[in-house]
């Protein structure tokens, strides 16, 4: 089931199919013989599984699946009817037969049929001469009775007819000729020109700082290739790798945000106000008044557009369409019935409101403290294991680089277990990440340890095995902090969810990160969910593991449309651990939910 989503099992000579019921676990397999092509057999094991589920279905919520598994099922003659009935809808659908001579189109067309006489439309002739291209003299007469005005009628007398258009037969068949004479001309006339593009031939483009010289761009040096003790030592700048050289070391900064905000709650009040300013002075004086004093309490029909507004501009912020229509509806509940207070509008309690209702989903319920629980596993003398997941090209790897630097700058060693085996250059990319880690923090400046690792087997092989053993080697070598790597996979790709659940439920990782980008919108509800209900349904335990935190990637590419974080904080109810915000080792931040929703509420 791992190499694809098919229903399908061949041994030897047989196939079997087979269909799932996960609401009462139960699989219904039927074995047939590969040679054979039964075109019934999807239709049979939905109409067993649909009478079988129907016919006991009160047995199953009584006493379970496993309560029945010593029981036996008066399932025979429906079987054998559901199978009676499949072949006989297989047998309705009879192949098509072969049309016999004296069915075709070709016995109709007698020999007197293609016999032209006069008086007669030889509409048909003429329409098979036109598809044919012929340019035989014998169609002057076809062309002449199709060319005839549409609104005239036939003449009575044959002949008074080709007196008419012999003459004007003549005179369009010499235009014709001489219209395609001119053509072949100006063909002829255009064809040189390609010639003389294929004596300039194409020229390499030189560019003004490039290197004319082939040799340095060459790395075919096979002594060098994928050899971490032949290649030599990478040279880089190391400012380029750290960023801002000013920064206290092993600190994850908060996230940093400048709002501008604007006085737009009075536009809102005062824009219905000057219609009734022109009806008298008195009059729009105390209609603003009256926006702005608290004395009544708040409505729906009150809120109702500035809540619309308010559900636009959160979809508009990248905040799931679902999400924002859930948040709009929970601060109309708050507000519904609450008295105003004194000279203040409806947009800014709503406005007030909302930023509240915000920030607490932002906020976590349980804070993850990852240097508090790696020194607590240092305590118990093991590793303290992270999982990374995610959908494909998120930056699952490029962020397990940042952290891996924030946890050497915090003095833990750290072993990177490559258990993406399936994107080419994934082992290679960790590879060099450990390689620049380890120059930024070479064994001499921490007592001769080497303080970052890679543990990789290859590509192909088992993930969860490759983890495991990566584990064991941490707990031999005294690695503080194991962060496992895996493959990205979309959300709907069951194999590889059912793969995901067993490497996290076999290693039991001490924090499973969901990685997500920043860029999406919607998706970032139906990715969560279902990798939640993934790791749910395919665990082997009574409390399944499922995610635990979340990594926002790409924070930097997305300016104020942060409603990302809100998607997905508020469909999991876990915090968000770390953010990236940038390219470098040092672009690793930690949230700041003020910083978010100011961003969020900015116009």
């Amino acid at each position: 089931q791992e190499r694809g989503g098919s229903n399908s099992f061949n041994h030897e000579a047989l196939t079997l199919k087979y269909k799932l019921d996960n609401q009462f676990e139960l699989v219904f397999v039927v074995g047939f013989q590969k040679i054979l092509t039964l075109t019934y057999v999807d239709k049979l094991i939905d109409d067993v599984h649909k009478e079988f589920r129907d016919k006991y279905r009160n047995e199953f919520q009584q006493k379970g699946t496993l309560g029945l598994l010593n029981g036996t099922f008066d399932f025979k003659d429906d079987f054998l009817r559901l199978l009676r009935e499949a072949e006989e809808s297989s047998k309705v659908r009879a192949p098509t037969v072969m049309k016999t001579f004296e069915q075709s189109m070709k016995f109709q067309k007698t020999v007197k049929c293609m016999i032209e006489t006069r008086g007669e439309k030889p509409k048909e002739k003429a329409k098979n001469k036109k598809n044919k291209g012929s340019k035989k003299e014998g169609t002057e007469a076809v062309t002449a009775s199709n060319k005839a005005a549409p609104g005239e009628k036939q003449p009575s007398a044959t002949g008074d007819r080709e007196e008419l258009t012999k003459d004007e037969i003549l005179q369009k068949n010499r235009e014709e000729f001489f219209k395609r004479h001119m053509k072949a001309g100006e063909k002829s006339s255009k064809s040189p020109k390609p010639e003389a593009q294929k004596e300039k031939g194409k020229k390499p483009r030189v560019w003004d700082l490039g290197n004319s010289n082939a040799k340095v761009l060459d790395y075919s040096n096979s002594t060098t290739n994928g050899n971490s003790e032949a290649c030599p030592a990478e040279e880089f700048d190391p400012d380029i790798a750290l960023g801002d050289r000013n920064r206290e070391p092993g600190r994850l900064y908060d996230l940093e945000y400048e709002s501008d905000e604007e006085p737009e709650e009075e536009k809102v009040v005062q824009n219905p106000s000057k219609p009734s300013a022109k009806k008298g002075g008195l009059g729009g004086m105390f209609g603003m008044l009256k926006g702005l004093v608290g004395s009544k309490s708040l409505t729906r029909e009150d809120m109702e557009p500035v809540l619309e507004k308010m559900k636009d501009h959160l979809i508009a912020k990248n905040v799931a369409a679902e999400i924002a229509v859930q948040l709009c509806e929970s601060v109309a509940k708050k507000l519904e019935g609450k008295v105003m207070g004194t000279f203040t509008t409806v947009t800014s309690t709503v406005k007030q409101a909302l930023q509240e209702a915000l920030v607490q989903i932002l906020q976590p319920q349980r804070r993850v403290d990852v240097l508090r629980d790696v020194m607590d596993a240092q305590r118990h003398r093991r590793p303290y294991v992270v999982t990374f997941c995610g959908v494909n090209g998120v930056g699952k790897s490029t962020n397990l680089a940042k952290i891996s630097f924030w946890l050497i700058e915090n003095g833990f060693s750290v072993l990177i277990a490559a258990c993406d085996t399936f994107r080419a250059g994934a082992v290679e990319q960790l590879r060099t990440h450990t390689r620049r880690l380890n120059a930024l923090h070479p064994p001499e400046n921490h007592g001769g340890r080497t303080m970052v690792q890679l543990y990789e087997k290859g590509y192909g092989k088992d993930a969860a095995g490759i983890a495991m053993e990566a584990i064991s080697y941490a707990r031999n070598q005294g690695f503080d902090v194991v962060l496992v790597d895996t493959a990205g996979r979309m959300q709907d790709n069951a194999p590889l969810m059912t793969a995901l659940a067993k490497l996290i439920a076999v290693n039991a990782p001490d924090l499973v990160l969901f990685v997500g980008e920043a860029l999406v919108g919607n998706e970032a509800v139906d990715q969560l969910v279902k990798f939640n209900k993934a790791l749910a349904d395919h665990s082997m335990a009574q409390t399944p593991r499922l995610i635990d935190g979340i990594v926002l990637t790409k924070f930097d590419t997305i300016d104020d449309k942060v409603g990302a974080a809100i998607s997905m904080t508020y469909i999991t109810s876990k915090p968000i651990v770390f953010v990236g915000t940038g390219q470098t080792y040092c672009d690793l931040r930690s949230l700041n939910a003020k910083a978010v929703v100011a961003a969020l509420m900015k116009a």
